[in-house]
């Protein structure tokens, strides 16, 4: 599923999916995000929009939802 605000560019944090136009990590947005930091942090630390977090949010629950889970071994 594309997404318009999300890029990955070999050239660019090595491949890593970040916000199209900057050099900010969604992993970095979704892992501040853990820690409790909110989202009006976010935007005025990184020049981000509301909609920029929501759209890695989005990312991320759109990677995990192709992920395959194995049944534990017994």
């Amino acid at each position: 599923m594309p997404h318009d605000r999300i890029s990955c560019n070999p050239n660019v944090m090595m491949g890593k999916p970040v916000i199209k136009g900057m050099r900010v990590t969604v992993e970095v947005l979704l892992r501040r995000l853990g820690k409790g930091v909110s989202v009006e942090e976010l935007m005025a630390e990184y020049k981000l929009s509301r909609e920029d977090i929501l759209a890695a949010q989005t990312f991320a629950a759109d990677y995990l939802r192709d992920e395959s889970i194995l049944p534990a071994a017994e």
